[in-house]
């Protein structure tokens, strides 16, 4: 690996599936990166996320987040990250004056922030180990190859976030819903596929993958497009692994600073976190004029809610600090480190996790539903792979019970009979992924009761 990242590449408008788009098509005020946005907002697969669990999962109460409400918030402290991180190139880089616009940059940000959990599966990572789970059982794993048993072994929301983009969400069109390059790749936490050597598994970029065998291609696309530095090492099955886009780290940050600090606000809200314990979390990042302010309000909740926002703020400057210290290795690939890891008050934030795990993540209903969530997707995945291997070994002879729930697949789809095994098992995997909470637990209950006549 050697060179160096350039902005006119990495924030490139070229769009996946239709390359450049003609300046006649550029319609100012609305920019490229807030078409972005819009098309993600107005997405299914994004309206899906408010049923789908952040940390309580078929949580009751309406204070407590969902993978919506997280997600929005996500982009509202990338937007702010953005938009700071380049005023800051700026002047690092005179000369990149109408390249790096940092209400454009912010915009990016926040749209690549919106897309960070599209691909998560219900019942939030206890949805992906269960996904896993299932899956290391399966029957149909020895006919798939190194790569493709890579894929599913170790499902992974944010390869399934990639293809939702890239292939899902608008199935037929080439780039799926076409959106920037800059986009696709400032959204790629992990830039490599599942099947890497050991070497292109080190550092942040590393520690999982970020898109399937059957986007490897579309993937390389954006990564040539935007200039992503390659990562050294041999080739071996799949092999493809690329450093992070800089803005990468920074939708890492924004994600990062809003599950460790809301993730115990929420736990204060449901009762297993109290408020001196939040307020001691939060008091490293407080002035006596905050919490002088904080003692006149009326309720301990509105204090939370304050403390919060002065927290998040002042961990969104030292990151940008941070971003503007390691620019340079940033930009040649020698930073690989999450920007948070280096933060002046690290140790102060870490405290949320500690707690989280302590509290919250291990509380008895998030464990219980969790649980119920294993068992709601094991046998989803069970039914229906069945039902799709039982069509492409019989085709129109098969099962009345398959008959039934082939029917209950979203259409269009393409006729299992049709596919190769990787490709069915991602048709039954992509329908369960996509599912809210509340969706599969119905779905589940009902085909308990389908049965051969």
């Amino acid at each position: 690996m050697s060179g160096r990242m350039d902005w006119r590449r990495l924030l490139s408008t070229r769009r996946l599936g239709r390359g450049a788009v003609p300046l006649a098509e550029h319609r100012a005020p609305r920019t490229e990166f807030a078409r972005d946005y819009d098309r993600i907002v107005f997405s299914s697969a994004f309206r899906r996320l408010q049923d789908k669990t952040q940390v309580f999962p078929l949580a009751k109460s309406d204070y407590v987040r969902t993978r919506l409400t997280h997600s929005l918030e996500v982009a509202s402290v990338g937007r702010s990250l953005g938009m700071l991180v380049a005023e800051r190139v700026l002047a690092l880089e005179p000369g990149l004056e109408g390249v790096v616009v940092p209400q454009d940059v912010g915009t990016l940000l926040a749209a690549a922030c919106l897309a960070h959990d599209i691909g998560n599966p219900p019942f939030g990572h206890a949805g992906e180990d269960a996904i896993r789970a299932w899956i290391a059982r399966w029957d149909g794993l020895e006919a798939l190859d190194a790569w493709e048993q890579a894929d599913l072994l170790a499902f992974e929301g944010n390869a399934q976030g990639f293809r939702t983009l890239s292939v899902l969400q608008n199935p037929g069109e080439p780039g799926g819903m076409q959106m920037t390059c800059a986009l696709l790749a400032t959204q790629a936490k992990y830039p490599r596929a599942a099947q890497v050597a050991p070497q292109r598994r080190t550092g942040a970029s590393g520690r999982k993958f970020g898109f399937f065998r059957s986007e490897a291609s579309l993937f390389a696309e954006v990564a040539d497009t935007v200039g992503l530095l390659s990562k050294p090492g041999p080739d071996g099955p799949g092999g493809c692994a690329w450093f992070r886009h800089p803005l990468a780290f920074l939708v890492e940050a924004a994600d990062d600073i809003c599950y460790h600090v809301i993730d115990v606000e929420d736990g204060f809200k449901t009762g297993v976190v109290r408020f001196d314990e939040l307020e001691a979390l939060h008091r490293p990042f407080l002035e006596s004029r905050h919490l002088d302010r904080a003692a006149r309000f009326p309720d301990d909740s509105r204090r939370a809610g304050y403390f919060r926002a002065v927290t998040i703020d002042r961990v969104i400057r030292q990151v940008v600090d941070v971003f503007t210290r390691r620019y340079e290795a940033i930009m040649t690939a020698r930073h690989d480190r999450p920007l948070l890891e280096e933060i002046e008050q690290a140790g102060d934030f870490a405290a949320f996790t500690a707690l989280a795990r302590r509290q919250i993540y291990d509380a008895r209903p998030v464990v219980e539903v969790n649980v119920c969530g294993f068992e709601v997707i094991a046998g989803l995945l069970e039914a229906f792979l069945e039902a799709v291997e039982d069509r492409a070994a019989h085709g129109d002879a098969l099962g009345a019970r398959s008959r039934t729930l082939l029917h209950l697949l979203p259409r269009p789809h393409p006729d299992p009979a049709m596919l190769e095994p990787y490709a069915r098992a991602q048709l039954v995997t992509d329908f369960v992924a996509g599912m809210t909470d509340s969706y599969a637990v119905e779905l589940y209950q009902r085909i308990r009761g389908i049965s051969l006549p």
